[in-house]
């Protein structure tokens, strides 16, 4: 996708500066469409997780083994499964670990379950808190393309100096590089961990 762009973008009747940087444009789309849909199925993941740690301790309390609930889980719950979790791998500490120490799983299970019940209400907190930043940083992120474009349609022979000219295309690629260090600084800033 991002080749066939270039190209398409090369002989197009625009300046050819524009060919590689809709190439790269389109060949990451589909990465961070992959990785938004990730982030989505571990967040709905998270979501049931509390609920499938209760179910699982509830089986336990009804004389039932483990792998009887885990097979209870399956047959109830809905997708997904089967996801890196950070509360998953806490799930699978504390099953190990009563399994070498001994002591009561359910009681187990539930404390995990309080456990990642507060840590999906803190993330949501989080969440709402950093709205403003991440408001903020789309703004920011788009506010110099957005001109660039409306610069470009309102007065073309002006900002094809920045690709013409040798000192305009340094001070492009100055804010495309200073463009991208922005948004990783504003993605750690707004990126809490719980």
């Amino acid at each position: 996708l991002g080749l066939v762009t270039t190209l398409g973008l090369a002989m197009a009747p625009i300046p050819i500066a524009f060919a590689p940087i809709g190439g790269l444009a389109i060949f990451f789309a589909p990465i961070f469409f992959v990785q938004f849909k990730r982030k989505k199925r571990i967040a709905k993941f998270s979501s049931q997780l509390p609920d499938v740690l209760e179910m699982l301790s509830r089986s336990l309390r009804a004389g039932h083994s483990l792998a009887a609930g885990i097979g209870l889980v399956s047959e109830e719950m809905q997708d997904p499964i089967a996801v890196p979790n950070l509360d998953l791998r806490f799930f699978a500490t504390a099953v190990i670990l009563q399994r070498t120490t001994g002591g009561d799983l359910a009681e187990i299970l539930d404390k995990i379950g309080r456990l990642v019940r507060s840590r999906f209400r803190l993330a949501g907190q989080i969440q709402a808190l950093t709205g403003e930043g991440r408001l903020s940083g789309i703004v920011l992120l788009a506010l110099p393309p957005g001109l660039f474009l409306v610069m470009l349609f309102l007065n073309y022979e002006y900002i094809t100096k920045l690709f013409t000219d040798p000192m305009g295309q340094r001070l492009l690629g100055l804010a495309i590089v200073m463009q991208l260090m922005g948004a990783f600084v504003i993605r750690k800033i707004i990126d809490i961990k719980v």
